[in-house]
């Protein structure tokens, strides 16, 4: 779907706003009603942008949502030089928009090996997942409502993504029960949210499966080497700059990162 000049529009609009770092205290433009013209944005942003995407994340919409949006899933891009490496203990700086909106994710992180054309289901499609890590998504725009309305709006914006730290890999991924691993998330010390993976949806692989419908349909390959972001674990727990996030997996995989502004 190519993009209408006001599509266009807005796609600058928070393309100029990321890069100058200055908050967006209103939509720029008439919100998108559907997810189909959300990435018409989000493609026109992401041409213009001219970096390169080593991952996308992906969000679940909220039951409410899911029969007008026709979807329960959205995704947005995640910039190569956004991700980084915490699997060794590290503790990454993210920077977040200080005024705009903020968030820390504990998420599985899965690898995308060959794609290829292949029809994938929600078994096949481990076959082409080369590695399954732990890790903490970072959301993050300049426009501080951004998930007050809706998940187009959301979209139109990179998904709300601003960076993923990549944790530890899971070992024995593929007999491993993911859906009933324990996940905690603490800020500064102070658990804000333990779960499942229960709690999403069909799980990370339908996150995968997702994905590569949805991109298939919008013209975009997913190389090898590209991560998805499977969506929140633990809930979104908004962050400021100054704070620490740490997300524990398994009671035992640690995953850390500091934000700045």
């Amino acid at each position: 779907m190519s993009a209408s000049p006001e599509q266009e529009n807005i796609a600058r609009a928070f393309l100029a706003a990321r890069a100058e770092k200055t908050p967006l205290p209103a939509y720029p433009g008439a919100m998108p009603q559907t997810m189909a013209d959300a990435y018409a944005i989000q493609d026109t942003a992401i041409a213009r942008d001219g970096r390169r995407v080593g991952g996308w994340k992906v969000g679940r919409i909220a039951a409410e949502f899911v029969e007008r949006y026709r979807d329960n899933r959205l995704t947005g891009p995640i910039f190569s030089d956004e991700i980084f490496d915490g699997s060794d203990g590290q503790v990454p700086a993210m920077p977040v928009y200080a005024a705009g909106f903020a968030a820390a994710e504990a998420e599985v992180l899965l690898c995308f090996g060959e794609v290829g054309a292949r029809d994938y289901n929600l078994a096949s499609v481990r076959d082409c997942i080369a590695d399954v890590r732990t890790g903490i998504e970072i959301a993050s725009s300049p426009f501080a409502q951004i998930n007050r309305h809706g998940p187009a709006v959301t979209a139109s914006d990179y998904g709300n993504n601003k960076g993923l730290i990549l944790g530890p890999s899971i070992p024995d991924w593929r007999d491993a029960d993911l859906i009933a691993m324990p996940v905690e998330m603490a800020i500064d010390g102070q658990a804000v949210g333990a779960a499942t993976m229960g709690t999403m949806l069909d799980g990370p692989f339908g996150s995968a499966l997702f994905l590569i419908r949805t991109l298939r349909a919008r013209g975009i390959a997913i190389a090898p080497g590209t991560w998805v972001s499977a969506g929140a674990i633990t809930g979104i727990h908004e962050i400021r700059p100054g704070q620490r996030a740490d997300a524990v997996f398994d009671g035992k995989i640690r995953v850390s990162c500091s934000i700045t502004g």
